[in-house]
């Protein structure tokens, strides 16, 4: 078994955000200190500013020839959580007055559960699409309540907690008979699915570069030409006009140079899902009482949602944390919340054990070293909470 330093880190949780890849960051380094990428706004016309505008102009070419769609139909951003405000508003403020029902699924990201209660708030009918226990996600409701009254449909490539995948094609399919729009988060589906937006006839699409081993603080909007649009951020004249606001070039150069990683796609994610079978399998061969959430499901190839019987998930999380690994309860964002998540409820967990769950998310870079150094400590850890558990209803039921 190899030896782990007291002082490194195993980072499993690359849902909530991946290391920027170690080339990339060499690169990066070098071009910053021979001022290369520092200086220069984008929207200036003297030459510094000329090579900015370059990157943003093949960022988006490349971005455009990867997915299928047209260079116009891209908008440059701060990240997911803006593109989705942005869709559900523009829709909701376009086509409200007509079309004021919307169906989203009950496992979204936050930043599209809030936006559709606040659009609720101003008069919008939200009609929640169910999931089952599975985190299959229910066509026949779709099917059902779609209709001229709806506005739009908003579900998510693959869900940050569980890995599961729904069936875009089968949604578009669904919802383009009514001639309804539909909106697709793919933020986790950037650098494990294959992604041809015109396929798929998608008409909003939205990613983040810090899931996909780049720097945070941008990320892409797709809007089909046509499309309802209105501006969340109002300012300079960026992106035609449809955002305002000085881009950022460096994330921006950053998710470019990821992009032509994408052509080594089924290799990486089939390296990945063997180190994730290899951990599912291991760890409910040592450890009694794992549930694996939604195994039976298409999943990402990266991800593995756990219910552990008898121990409480944020207990384990900061015992794991103390031993060196990172490694999450459910979404990053949601950390700290003491009520258990929101996905695996809406699935159907009760609430005990949505509080024993678990989420390994796993990288490019995890290696196996690293999967057997966290088996080893996830059993130790399990097993002295259960211990400590046990003996405490032991002494309760002595004491009473």
């Amino acid at each position: 078994m190899p030896n782990q330093s007291p002082k490194s880190i195993i980072y499993l949780d690359n849902n909530a955000t991946t290391r920027p890849d170690r080339d990339l960051l060499k690169e990066l380094v070098l071009l910053i200190q021979n001022d290369q990428l520092q200086w220069g706004n984008p929207s200036s016309i003297h030459l510094q500013s000329r090579k900015k505008k370059n990157i943003l102009r093949e960022t988006r070419k490349q971005f455009a020839e990867m997915f299928h769609c047209q260079s116009t139909e891209i908008i440059f951003n701060s990240g997911a959580s803006e593109g989705n405000n942005t869709v559900l508003k523009s829709v909701w403020q376009t086509l409200g007055a007509t079309k004021n029902e919307f169906l989203v699924s009950q496992v979204e990201h936050p930043s599209v559960i809030k936006t559709a209660e606040y659009i609720q708030s101003l008069g919008a009918i939200i009609k929640w699409i169910p999931v089952n226990r599975k985190g299959q996600i229910d066509l026949e409701f779709i099917k059902n309540n779609v209709s001229h009254k709806t506005a739009l449909v908003s579900v998510m490539f693959a869900n940050n907690e569980t890995g599961t995948l729904f069936p875009i094609s089968s949604i578009s399919k669904i919802v383009k008979e009514h001639t309804v729009l539909l909106h697709v988060d793919c933020v986790q589906a950037l650098g494990k699915e294959d992604l041809n937006l015109q396929d798929l006839k998608i008409d909003y699409a939205t990613f983040s570069s810090h899931k996909f081993y780049a720097l945070k603080g941008c990320g892409v909007l797709f809007a089909r030409r046509g499309a309802p649009f209105v501006n969340l951020i109002h300012g300079g004249g960026q992106e035609r006009g449809r955002r305002g606001g000085t881009e950022n070039v460096l994330a921006l150069w950053s998710l470019q140079q990821m992009l032509s990683s994408l052509k080594n796609l089924e290799f990486k994610n089939t390296e990945v899902r063997k180190l994730r079978d290899h951990f599912e399998t291991s760890i409910q061969n040592k450890i009694s009482g794992v549930t694996i959430t939604a195994r039976e499901s298409l999943r990402l190839s990266n991800t593995s949602s756990l219910v552990i019987q008898d121990v409480d998930g944020e207990t384990l999380l900061m015992s794991l944390d103390l031993k060196g690994f990172a490694v999450s309860t459910g979404a990053a964002c949601s950390s700290g919340n003491p009520e258990p998540s929101p996905v695996l409820l809406s699935m159907g967990l009760s609430r005990e054990e949505a509080q024993s769950s678990l989420r390994v998310s796993l990288g490019w870079h995890t290696t196996i070293d690293e999967i057997d150094l966290f088996i080893s400590a996830l059993v130790e850890v399990v097993e002295r909470i259960r211990k400590i558990k046990s003996e405490s209803k032991e002494k309760n039921s002595h004491a009473g």
